[in-house]
């Protein structure tokens, strides 16, 4: 199997989305990250690097706004001459409830901006691998993006920081390729 070289974690920049839902992606990496983000105007976005299981993996958080992710994405791609198939994304997901997380190889954008604009970067290409973080839903289709760009409450906030650590612990795992170990052993914790 391929190894990961670059992880993405998606979110908006600025101070006034920093606890929104949709920031989930950006948590992640920055829990990841051993050192501070630095920006870098090739990629439009903060990057870093990180050592696991023996791997140099670099990081990226697009400061490009959630919605034009793909451009940032596929700078950093181009520049390393990396595959989709190196390609971790890490996003929010309104579709599994708060404090799960799940990992998937491929698949559509199920109505995720950030998604749809990676995949669209990619020229349709979807076989990168999402680390998917629940933050819930709202209950009514017509209320997800104001979902979504607000604070979770504590007690959700909790379990996707909770959710957050269980994926840190199989990260090693999926870097090193072997998806479907890291797959395991994370949807039987949750």
């Amino acid at each position: 199997m391929q190894s990961i070289d670059l992880i993405v974690g998606l979110g908006n920049p600025g101070s006034d989305y920093d606890q929104s839902r949709h920031n989930a992606g950006f948590w992640f990496v920055d829990r990841l990250a051993v050192t501070t983000l630095r920006k870098d105007p090739r990629f439009h976005g903060l990057i870093g690097e990180v050592e696991l299981a023996g791997h140099r993996c670099r990081l990226l958080e697009p400061q490009t706004y959630m919605n034009r992710s793909g451009r940032s994405v596929l700078a950093m791609l181009n520049y390393y001459r990396l595959s989709a198939a190196q390609l971790l994304v890490v996003h929010d997901e309104i579709d599994l409830p708060a404090g799960t997380v799940r990992l998937k190889r491929g698949g559509g954008h199920g109505g995720h901006n950030g998604l749809r604009d990676i995949i669209a970067a990619l020229g349709g290409d979807r076989g990168f691998q999402r680390l998917r973080i629940g933050v819930g839903h709202p209950g009514e289709r017509s209320q997800v993006v104001d979902y979504v760009l607000h604070s979770p409450s504590k007690s959700d906030r909790r379990l996707i920081d909770d959710a957050i650590d269980t994926a840190l612990s199989v990260v090693p795992v999926v870097v090193a390729g072997d998806l479907e170990a890291a797959m395991q052993r994370l949807h039987s914790q949750c």
